[in-house]
């Protein structure tokens, strides 16, 4: 990375040998929601009232066509509303006893022959990571469900409640973009880029670049919100590691990206202003982008404006900003609550580390603490070596 250049996101192959330390694997596309990407269990709790946590009178679920549909009609006007449905608690109520009485309402509806209800006990249990529950829940329906399809189709891929069979999970996802089903179409744009990754990373099919373009570029649809933003993401960092780049259409596919709301290219997007890769250098934009993507939880982008501060003087705001950000030491829990690649939060995390020992050994900005300095120093180091090499070498020649 070093003080003058950026190191954009790079894309490894799973396939053809052993990847490289400090190159990403991709990730799977969550399950396409058509109007609400809210949790199961959420959606059932905001409903209860507080006479259906303790009764079984007065509720009914009402199937319709996915989990944002899932609904429950209660007798009483008064509804329960929890703060916060993924924490210990909700309003009064422990995360354990809603998952118990989102289970019971969902088996009794099972029993009483409701098939949406077979895919919501399913995906409950797949958004708590009860991988072999789920498992087994939308085996039994994958022939008549193309979300437990699709849900089968990643769990085998990535070995989740099962051992990896990226063939099946392949397989799986071809017959979701072949199927002419209506019920199917919400499902395409997210499968065409699953595949796409698979051709990627030649894991389940022989390895083709082009093949992978291909996909992703159908699943991108034109920078469409409503298609796989994913993609859209992914064709940026695709684009920009490609031999030759094109770091224009890496602008592109990004810009399209972060418009449709990915936090991941909103934070590439302000480092290409940055840096003025593949659009004229624009620091105004620069710091608009990775300012909204830091205050959005982007780690890659904290990291780039501790640097900013840091090289423009800013001292204190930088070793402040950088103390922060070093806090962080659950790199996976960050991934998932941002949904963004592990291997770029912990080059955000290192840098900002990096920046706070700097920080501390010289007695800038902060207390000189020579001890402390070099316990960050070597922290930085574990979380990316090459980053920490890098900045070590511009603070040698006086850059930093």
């Amino acid at each position: 990375m070093g003080a003058a250049l950026p190191v954009l996101p790079v894309l490894c192959c799973r396939g053809g040998g052993a990847a490289a330390e400090g190159e990403m694997k991709l990730s799977s596309e969550a399950l396409p929601q058509r109007r609400s990407s809210e949790p199961v269990l959420q959606t059932i709790s905001r409903t209860f009232s507080d006479s259906e946590l303790n009764k079984q009178q007065g509720a009914e679920i009402v199937p319709q066509s996915g989990v944002e549909s899932f609904s429950l009609h209660l007798k009483e006007k008064k509804m329960y509303r929890p703060h916060d449905c993924r924490g210990k608690h909700a309003g009064n109520y422990s995360h354990t006893a809603l998952f118990a009485r989102a289970e019971e309402l969902l088996a009794k509806r099972i029993i009483d022959g409701d098939p949406l209800a077979y895919f919501l006990q399913g995906q409950l249990y797949f958004e708590e990571g009860w991988y072999d529950e789920a498992l087994a829940q939308f085996e039994k329906i994958k022939e008549m469900d193309f979300q437990a399809l699709y849900q089968l189709g990643v769990m085998y891929y990535d070995g989740l409640g099962t051992k990896e069979d990226p063939e099946k999970g392949v397989e799986y996802m071809k017959i979701i973009i072949n199927s002419n089903s209506p019920k199917a179409r919400h499902l395409k744009y997210a499968a065409a880029y699953n595949l796409g990754r698979s051709y990627f990373e030649g894991c389940g099919v022989k390895h083709s670049d082009k093949e992978a373009e291909r996909l992703w570029i159908i699943a991108a649809d034109h920078g469409n919100p409503k298609a796989s933003v994913k993609a859209q993401s992914t064709l940026g960092m695709f684009y920009s590691t490609s031999n030759p780049k094109d770091l224009k259409k890496a602008f592109f596919w990004h810009s399209e990206a972060c418009g449709n709301g990915s936090l991941e290219s909103q934070g590439i997007l302000g480092v290409m202003y940055l840096y003025g890769q593949g659009i004229r250098q624009n620091t105004k934009a620069a710091l608009e982008c990775l300012k909204e993507a830091a205050e959005r939880g982007n780690i890659y982008a904290q990291g780039h404006l501790v640097e900013y501060y840091y090289k423009r003087k800013f001292y204190t705001k930088a070793a402040a900003f950088a103390r922060r950000i070093a806090e962080n030491d659950n790199i996976d829990m960050l991934a998932k609550i941002t949904d963004c690649l592990p291997v770029y939060i912990a080059k955000g995390v290192a840098m900002a580390t990096f920046y706070l020992a700097r920080c501390l050994q010289l007695g800038v900005g902060i207390q000189q603490d020579q001890a402390a300095a070099k316990n960050y120093y070597s922290r930085a180091c574990l979380l990316d070596p090459d980053v920490a090499s890098d900045l070590e070498l511009a603070a040698n020649h006086g850059r930093i």
